[in-house]
């Protein structure tokens, strides 16, 4: 249970990061933020990295070993970096029409390659 419970936080809170760190990109597409300035398009996104924390640091104390989870310091960060990408492979897709290219899909299995690495038992 812990480590679902780690994973679905470490969504959520990454949803909430890619927003702040990319969807500023589409406010100019909005009627409310044709004319947001810098410091406006920061506070907003600082506004929705705060929900990242609520979500973040709950799953890495959660799933964290010494605090009786089941994920050790490394396997954390992997797991979160894979959720990362992911959030933001479906988020440019959907939100920003990107295309998926060959050496997009060589590279993202290659990172899956390389969460096996790290969490395979040698």
């Amino acid at each position: 249970m812990k480590a679902l419970t780690t994973i679905i936080f470490l969504a959520i809170s990454n949803t909430f990061m890619t927003f702040a760190w990319y969807g500023h990109l589409k406010f100019k597409d909005m009627t409310w933020g044709k004319n947001l300035g810098l410091l406006s398009v920061i506070l907003i996104s600082w506004g929705l990295a705060f929900f990242e924390y609520l979500f973040q640091v709950p799953a890495n104390r959660i799933g964290f070993k010494e605090n009786g989870g089941p994920f050790g310091l490394v396997e954390l960060k992997t797991i979160q970096e894979a959720i990362t990408l992911l959030i933001f492979t479906v988020f440019s897709i959907v939100v920003f029409k990107q295309k998926l290219e060959w050496n997009h899909i060589v590279g993202f299995c290659l990172i899956i390659l390389a969460v096996y690495v790290i969490f395979k038992k040698w």
